[in-house]
């Protein structure tokens, strides 16, 4: 009998130890549409300490993610992101407070976690803003580009 695929791509993330710690911290920032899937351990033949988590499966608003525990030789950098399309500025304040609490805020809507995984918190309007006539996707890319956390009032108002 053979497992029935439910997402065919799912993000696999590098972890050192922190793996299981990670998926439940993303879990409770992301709330009732959030749960861990399930976890893996280390077998004796594995490279890992047997019997520590190896793979934590989990869901972030019904997205399939892995999480490993791999070891050091490899860290998260910004040539990858997850972007969070948020509703409102509630919605934003809310994605930003939780996902940068000990870790970077960046440029633009970007933010690295404490983990190290960076994240881009947008307004699910931000494409429609930007693709209006040259002149206001100019001024939109220009408040975009004076930013941190991204502030949808003043976005709108460009």
């Amino acid at each position: 009998m053979s497992a029935k695929i439910t997402q065919k791509i799912t993000p696999f993330l590098w972890f050192d130890t922190q793996a299981e710690e990670a998926a439940q911290h993303y879990v409770s920032v992301f709330g009732g549409d959030a749960r861990i899937v399930g976890i893996t351990h280390y077998a004796a033949s594995a490279p890992g300490e047997t019997g520590s988590v190896m793979t934590v499966d989990f869901e972030l608003a019904g997205q399939r993610f892995t999480a490993l525990n791999g070891g050091p030789q490899f860290s998260f950098t910004e040539a990858l992101s997850l972007a969070v399309s948020c509703e409102d500025q509630d919605e934003i304040d809310r994605f930003w407070s939780r996902l940068s609490e000990g870790g970077e805020e960046g440029p633009c809507g970007w933010l690295k976690d404490k983990y190290g995984l960076s994240w881009q918190i947008v307004p699910a309007e931000l494409p429609e803003l930007l693709g209006q006539d040259a002149e206001k996707s100019d001024r939109v890319m220009a408040a975009v580009m004076g930013m941190k956390k991204l502030d949808l009032q003043a976005l709108r108002d460009a």
